[in-house]
């Protein structure tokens, strides 16, 4: 199974499959996607989920209110739906 990811607002696209971080599929797709360390320590590639559900293996380090907010790392992301992202806040 695989799941759309639109990134706001320059409407870039690319598909995450099962299993697959939503910071792996973009670089797998040459998209460039802030980041360095890829285990969700130093939030560079932390988004904005504006539609879709998510769901990670481990507990991401993020706040209850930027969770509310919908602020996700996608380095450790695994996309459940089809997802659309931002980087704006």
């Amino acid at each position: 199974m695989s799941y759309q990811v639109v990134l706001y607002p320059e409407n870039i696209s690319f598909t995450v499959e099962k299993g697959q971080t939503v910071l792996d599929a973009a670089l797998n797709s040459d998209i460039y996607f802030p980041n360095r360390c890829q285990v969700g320590a130093c939030a560079m590639c932390m988004c904005k989920k504006l539609e879709g559900q998510v769901s990670y293996h481990l507990e991401p380090m993020l706040t209850e209110k930027e969770q509310e907010q919908g602020w996700i790392f996608a380095c450790q992301a695994f996309a459940e739906s089809n997802l659309v992202l931002t980087f704006a806040d």
